[in-house]
């Protein structure tokens, strides 16, 4: 090992993360995040697409993290080879479609190579038994250590004297007497740590940082997957999953509809990639038509985007309906009525 030790601690932005970052840098060791990619973070996304998160920071908190323990943050988009780990977790989804305990085993056997790519002594995680039902359990802890190849070079600070004493500790790279015990879902240690290091302002006290155990979200993938026979996905996918109400009439095409003036000017930049609908006569929302719709279905398609403008108490209006990369043309439609919307159609 190196004449000081160092470590690379993953930084997920969120409060755990950052004090376990800040528990080892205390003790002299040199330490530098690292934050992964994988296009299902909360933050920073829908926050600085909608207007009603206006007052949200717009930043990466993984970034705004490392800032506040002053050390360096290296970003790793690991987006693509991330998609074998959602589509196909070897130990299977939580509540959601949170593949947790295959993300984190995945997430540290890229530190692992990080580290040894860089000649870095150990890993930090901000883990703390209990926390999480479906990862952060003590018998999944040796899961993680084991299948990543991180072995005893994995330290978690947090709830590290809870645990057999690691590789660092035994080495003296760092005191395990300073090192903590946390345990089970309370925030409050974690809050009062944060208040003695003079931490006031952080990202996710509570967890949550990842769209995968959202409900709705995980229901929209899951619709995309039915749709589409097969699991892959690419990011743009997943951004658009994230955005919009989501209608679909019919297996074979599906409508993303904004819901506000942000939503608007992010999906035009995808409509020489769909069929796009929006009402000429009345301001209202761009809808985006996925899939293999015909002639009917945008009729209909167009009618739905209708009911959500300025227009919909109006016998008829006229839309315009663009293919994708195709000249834009005029339909004229009533707008449908809500009742006519069956619960079913939305995703």
């Amino acid at each position: 090992m190196s004449e000081q030790p160092k470590a690379v601690a993953l930084l997920s932005g969120g409060l755990d993360s950052m004090l376990a970052a800040k528990v080892v840098a205390e003790q002299g060791v040199h330490v530098e995040g690292i934050n992964f990619f994988t296009g299902f973070c909360v933050e920073g996304h829908t926050h600085a697409i909608r207007q009603k998160d206006k007052d949200k920071a717009k930043r990466n908190n993984a970034l705004w993290s490392a800032e506040q323990v002053s050390i360096k943050c290296h970003i790793v988009d690991i987006s693509q080879e991330y998609v074998s780990v959602v589509t196909n977790p070897k130990h299977g989804y939580g509540q959601n479609l949170n593949p947790c305990l295959d993300c984190k085993g995945f997430m540290v056997a890229k530190a692992r190579e990080w580290m040894e790519a860089n000649g870095f002594d150990f890993i930090i995680t901000g883990e703390v038994i209990g926390q999480r039902p479906k990862s952060q359990r003590r018998d999944t802890f040796p899961v993680v250590a084991e299948e990543s190849g991180a072995g005893d070079r994995l330290l978690r600070p947090l709830c590290a004297k809870r645990l057999e004493p690691t590789l660092p500790e035994r080495e003296g790279w760092v005191d395990r007497e300073q090192l903590h015990d946390f345990t089970g879902r309370s925030r409050k240690p974690q809050m009062q740590l944060a208040a003695q290091y003079g931490f006031e302002d952080y990202a996710q006290p509570a967890g949550g940082c990842c769209f995968l155990t959202d409900e709705h979200f995980s229901r929209k993938l899951a619709d995309l997957w039915q749709a589409r026979g097969t699991r892959e996905y690419d990011l743009d996918d997943i951004m658009l999953l994230k955005l919009g109400r989501h209608i679909r009439p019919a297996d074979h095409y599906k409508l993303i509809i904004a819901r506000e003036e942000g939503e608007n000017r992010f999906l035009q930049g995808y409509r020489k990639r769909f069929h796009a609908v929006r009402d000429l006569d009345n301001p209202g929302p761009l809808a985006l038509v996925e899939g293999e719709p015909d002639s009917d279905d945008l009729d209909t398609a167009a009618s739905i985007t209708a009911r959500y403008g300025k227009g919909k108490m109006a016998d008829r209006v006229r839309t315009e309906i663009t293919p994708p990369g195709g000249e834009p043309y005029l339909a004229e439609v009533a707008p449908m009525s809500p009742g006519r919307i069956p619960e079913q159609w939305h995703v």
